[in-house]
C-alpha cells in the first residue's frame, strides 16, 4: 500500500490573533477549557492539538462534567511562554506524506518507502484515500532529525546494506507495527485508572485473544467500560473497516505474544488496586411460602330426600348447559 502526497498543515490562526483572543477572551476564574478552545488560544488546527496531545506537547486533564479531556489554564501558560512559541509548537506537529518526506530527507520516494518499511521512520498517522489505499503521515521534525544524523548518512544514499535488502525481499513491512506501538504509548499516557492501563494493549488484540486472558465475564465487561474506540473508516464490514481493522489489531507472532503478556500484567494489577464489581452476595431471608388451597373434594354420601313437592335445583352455568345440550 502506497502513500500519497499530503499538503503540510498550516496554522489558521495567526500569532497577533491568538495572542488577542487569549488576552480578551479568557474568562476570569475558568480552571480549564475545552479543546476546541485550548487550539485556538495556542494558535493551532484542532487536529494538530490533538497530535501535540497525542504526542505529550500539551497536558490534559480528565473533564470531570461529562467525560472527555481538557485542558487547565496552568498548562496553556506553560506551553505558551516556551520560546518561540508559536513556531516551536507548529513545528512539532508538521506533517508529512510519503512524497513530501522523501522530499524533506532528499532521497528518493522509492528509498524512503523501503525506509518506512523497514522501521526506521514511524508513521504518527495514516488515514485511507478514495481508493482506499493507506496513507501514512510522519512527523515532519523526526525526518529532518533522521536526515541530518551522520549515522544514517549510508541509509539515505548509495546501495542498500545487503542484511535490510534481504528483509525488504521477505514482504517485511514495519509500518502499521510500529504505529500501534506508537499508538499504545499515547494511550497509556492518557490512561489514569488501572483498569484503561489494561485496557490500552486490550484495544490491539483480537477479541478473541483478550477473551482468553480475561475469562471472568465480569472483568472482561468493566475492561470494556475502559476500551478505547478504535480508529475505523467506513461501515462495519465494509472494506475499507477491514483494511483499517488490520492496521490496528496486532497480527505478528511476537507481538501478540507481547501484547498478551502485556494485558495479564496490567490485569493483575487492576485486580489488586480495584477488582472488578460484581453482583452483590448479601443472603436474603426466604420467602414464606404461599399458602396452597386444599382441594375440593366432592362428597360421597348419598343425597338426602326432598321434601314432598319440592323442586330439585337446576345446575348453573356451563355444567347446567351441558346437561341440559340446549341454552
Amino acid at each position: 500500500m502506497s502513500g500519497n502526497t499530503v499538503n503540510t498543515i498550516t496554522p489558521s490562526v495567526t500569532t497577533t490573533s491568538a495572542t488577542t483572543l487569549y488576552a480578551t477572551e479568557r474568562p476570569a476564574g475558568a480552571a480549564s477549557v475545552t479543546l476546541g478552545r485550548a487550539a485556538r488560544e495556542l494558535a493551532l488546527k484542532r487536529g494538530e492539538l490533538d497530535l501535540a496531545v497525542h504526542l505529550g506537547c500539551v497536558r490534559t486533564v480528565p473533564d470531570d462534567g461529562g467525560g472527555g479531556r481538557r485542558i487547565t489554564r496552568e498548562e496553556i501558560d506553560r506551553v505558551r511562554g516556551e520560546a518561540g512559541f508559536p513556531e516551536t509548537l507548529r513545528a512539532r506537529v508538521e506533517l508529512a506524506g510519503t512524497t513530501e518526506a522523501a522530499a524533506l530527507m532528499h532521497v528518493p520516494l522509492s528509498r524512503f518507502t523501503r525506509l518506512a518499511r523497514l522501521g526506521l521512520v514511524t508513521p504518527v498517522r495514516f488515514y485511507l484515500n478514495r481508493y482506499r489505499a493507506v496513507v501514512w503521515l510522519y512527523l515532519a521534525e523526526e525526518l529532518r532529525e533522521f536526515a541530518a544524523d551522520k549515522k544514517n548518512a549510508a541509509l539515505l544514499t548509495g546501495r542498500m546494506p545487503q542484511g535490510l535488502r534481504g528483509q525488504l525481499d521477505t514482504g517485511l513491512d514495519l509500518r502499521a507495527r510500529n504505529w500501534r506501538g506508537r499508538h499504545l504509548g499515547f494511550l497509556l499516557r492518557q490512561a489514569e485508572d488501572p483498569w484503561a492501563r489494561a485496557a490500552a494493549p486490550a484495544c490491539l488484540l483480537d477479541p478473541v485473544q483478550v477473551a482468553e486472558i480475561v475469562q471472568d465475564p465480569y472483568e472482561r465487561a468493566h475492561l470494556n467500560r475502559f476500551m478505547p474506540d478504535r480508529v475505523t473508516y467506513g461501515a462495519p464490514d465494509s472494506p475499507a473497516a477491514r483494511v483499517a481493522a488490520r492496521i490496528t489489531t496486532a497480527d505478528d507472532p511476537d507481538e501478540i505474544d507481547w501484547l498478551r503478556s502485556d494485558l495479564t500484567q496490567t490485569l493483575a494489577e487492576a485486580r489488586r488496586e480495584r477488582p472488578a464489581p460484581r453482583p452483590s452476595r448479601e443472603t436474603r431471608a426466604p420467602r414464606p411460602p404461599v399458602p396452597v388451597a386444599a382441594p375440593v373434594v366432592p362428597s360421597t354420601a348419598p343425597a338426602e330426600p326432598l321434601p314432598a313437592g319440592a323442586t330439585p335445583e337446576r345446575p348453573r352455568g356451563l355444567l347446567g348447559w351441558l346437561r341440559r345440550g340446549k341454552p
